[in-house]
């Protein structure tokens, strides 16, 4: 078992010291999304304020026996209301960041792309796992796992921009993105090959800035020098990846599920694209990922606030 470079524990004692981030909680009104939001709460990354139905909330906390008298009750009709006070008062800089609740991901995501909450840039939206698997020594982005289904060219394009983005907000400086393909030479048969050699030479133009672009690459190239080396494949990007570009939602979602479910990984997950980070977690994932989930979105507020030119890079140039 290799030691991983970066661990979730990490982000939270990376963390220690500093205040509590104002935190939208969305409909609460299930014992996994109340108890993970008062965990965080009491590991300091968050300060909630719990937007749902008042009398609901409570009933969940008592029969968990949770205590809500230090928290904020922003109290709702219904989910729907629900998403939209909470994005509201995101786009007010009431709260610094998004958490979802036990409310369908539509009805979350519907309310962050309401252009009267003021939480879109000029990006597309889109979904952030990072993981950390016991047996690989590299914590990895892949994305997109949970937002958008067939992305085209000029979406998969603002998600390797947001992957990149996500990377240097925890420290990469420069990040290595393989685009993902069941191959690594361009097939015209298979689109995942074509978008991937357009999205390398988008990098090379600076279409895409930050990091570092390559692909097609298949899988075993990415995490694996040798594997490459067998190939014959040079790419600064060999063995090295800090990002996943996964070709569609079906392979983004199955690689992210088998690493956390069959290989004991740990996971948090991340929208980006919007103004504020915005926590977007599976109705399966435990408690942890939910925790681990809101370190990271307080160590990417935290470096936005830092340097607001991380969420509005300058391409191009």
């Amino acid at each position: 078992m290799a030691d991983m470079k970066i661990r979730y524990e990490e982000l939270l004692a990376r963390r220690k010291g500093e205040p509590p981030l104002p935190t939208a909680v969305v409909h609460p009104c299930s014992e996994d999304a109340l108890v993970g939001a008062v965990e965080a709460a009491k590991a300091g990354l968050i300060a909630p304020l719990l937007v749902g139905p008042k009398e609901q909330i409570g009933k969940i906390a008592a029969k968990s026996n949770i205590d809500l008298s230090p928290y904020e009750i922003v109290a709702t009709a219904d989910a729907e209301e629900s998403a939209s006070v909470a994005a509201n008062l995101a786009g007010n800089g009431k709260a610094g960041a998004l958490m979802k609740g036990s409310l369908h991901t539509d009805q979350y995501m519907h309310a962050v792309l309401q252009r009267e909450n003021r939480l879109r840039t000029s990006r597309l939206l889109s979904h952030c796992m990072l993981i950390a698997a016991p047996a690989y020594s590299r914590s990895i982005i892949v994305s997109d796992a949970a937002v958008n289904i067939a992305p085209d060219l000029d979406q998969k394009r603002d998600i390797v921009q947001n992957a990149i983005i996500l990377a240097r907000a925890i420290g990469i400086s420069k990040p290595k993105v393989a685009i993902l393909a069941a191959i690594e030479t361009v097939n015209s048969k298979m689109q995942a090959t074509l978008d991937a050699a357009v999205l390398a030479k988008m990098a090379d133009r600076r279409q895409i800035v930050g990091g570092i672009v390559d692909g097609p690459l298949d899988l075993d190239i990415a995490v694996d020098k040798e594997a490459a080396r067998i190939k014959g494949v040079e790419t600064p990007v060999a063995g090295e990846a800090d990002i996943l570009i996964a070709p569609n939602i079906e392979a983004g979602n199955m690689m992210y599920k088998e690493l956390t479910f069959m290989a004991g990984a740990q996971a948090a997950g991340l929208v980006m694209g919007a103004r504020v980070p915005v926590i977007l977690t599976s109705r399966a994932d435990t408690p942890q990922a939910r925790l681990f989930s809101c370190a990271l979105a307080v160590l990417v507020a935290a470096a936005t606030a830092k340097d607001p030119s991380l969420l509005h890079p300058i391409l191009g140039e």
